[in-house]
């Protein structure tokens, strides 16, 4: 299956000596050669997330000559990427991911042109962001934007360079409505909220990013050369403790709500409300009026208020820091230990940065709890706010 992106014209742009000395292994393999190379920097690829997908992609896509690539990201660098996202320093802790990211690709490769956008992907300005590029490549970490991603490639025409991770396992895929099926063809629906958690929940070893990032990385390459087999109509499956590759055969879906033979989205929708879950990983953001602060929490606690402390996280996470005199009811066996709560007593829900807490929380409010706080930011927030002996993480 060819997917020749046929806008690019080898024939249209030149190479620089130095672009010739710098891609000379290139083009000494005669399925590049110059005119591969010059199709490379023709070529225009969007990038949504420069976090652990997106630091090798970005570094081997500029290191590879694409002549344009676009960065879509409204992050700062934190201490906790840095085992992940390698395109990041310790220097650039605070830093805007896009501008840092930009940094690093240009001092790699100063011949190509980086584009950002310090902004969040959204159904209001993702289709103008993403109609200048040849290819888009989804480097996200969240059901809402990869749902979006999707829909804005299928109708736009263009190919969605798939990617997930979650703690050792991996996946990637090429969606192309043109060629085989998207993104919804497989996963018409999102899984129930809450159901499948976060890198930031559940963790990820910090080199399957890098493992699978440069596999999207090579599938956009031999898209825009059109060479090999692509993963269209294939999900590839890895898991690093057993260090194997399965496959599964992917099948275009005639009844797809956006690629399929009656299509019912023509446009772009709200994904936060039909995934149910809000479109970023910054989970301190979800301030309600259930949250109290660290220090509101300490100040009560002085005060002598009888306050149960119910921390959701996992015991390994537990033992790195815990607030004195909380009890570990993790998330998932929280239903279960519902009955052993009395709800006339003032529950705190408290996790690493207020996320699983506040699907606790409602959990809670559902079974008719009402004596509810959720602690704004965690244990992450107490440590630095009130403890600063406990470490952050």
């Amino acid at each position: 299956m060819s997917l020749v992106l046929e806008r690019l014209d080898p024939n249209a742009l030149d190479l620089t000596h130095e672009e010739i000395k710098r891609y000379s292994r290139h083009l000494i393999m005669p399925e590049v050669g110059l005119a591969g190379q010059k199709r490379l920097k023709a070529a225009s690829v969007l990038l949504i997330g420069t976090g652990g997908l997106g630091s090798p992609l970005a570094i081997y896509l500029a290191a590879a000559g694409i002549g344009k690539i676009g960065l879509v990201d409204y992050d700062v660098v934190d201490h906790t990427n840095l085992h992940r996202q390698i395109i990041h320093g310790s220097a650039n802790v605070g830093q805007l991911k896009v501008e840092s990211a930009k940094a690093r690709m240009l001092d790699l490769n100063p011949d190509i042109e980086v584009v950002t956008y310090n902004e969040p992907f959204t159904s209001e300005n993702a289709l103008e962001i993403a109609r200048p590029y040849d290819v888009i490549v989804d480097g996200t970490d969240n059901f809402p934007t990869r749902y979006l991603t999707n829909d804005v490639a299928v109708l736009l025409g263009k190919p969605n360079v798939y990617g997930s991770i979650f703690r050792f396992e991996g996946q990637a895929s090429v969606f192309y409505a043109k060629e085989g099926p998207c993104y919804r063809c497989l996963f018409p629906e999102p899984p129930p909220p809450g159901l499948v958690p976060s890198c930031a929940e559940g963790g990820v070893l910090g080199i399957l990013p890098g493992t699978i990032g440069t596999i999207q990385a090579t599938e956009t390459i031999k898209l825009i050369l059109g060479l090999g087999s692509s993963l269209v109509g294939r999900l590839m499956l890895y898991d690093a403790l057993s260090m194997s590759f399965e496959e599964v055969k992917l099948r275009k879906n005639p009844k797809c709500a956006v690629c399929g033979e009656h299509p019912t989205i023509d446009h772009l929708i709200d994904y936060e409300e039909f995934c149910g879950v809000p479109g970023h990983d910054h989970e301190e953001e979800q301030a309600t009026r259930w949250d109290i602060t660290p220090k509101e929490l300490e100040a009560r606690l002085q005060q002598g208020n009888h306050l149960k402390i119910i921390d959701v996280r996992e015991p390994h996470e537990w033992e790195i820091s815990h607030i004195e005199g909380a009890t570990l009811i993790p998330l998932g066996t929280l239903a279960a230990h519902m009955s052993e709560l009395d709800s006339a007593e003032e529950i705190v829900l408290q996790c690493k940065t207020g996320g699983r807490s506040m699907k606790a929380l409602e959990l809670l409010r559902t079974a008719g709890f009402r004596k509810l706080k959720n602690l704004k930011g965690g244990i992450n927030a107490w440590a630095r706010e009130v403890d600063p002996r406990l470490p952050t993480y």
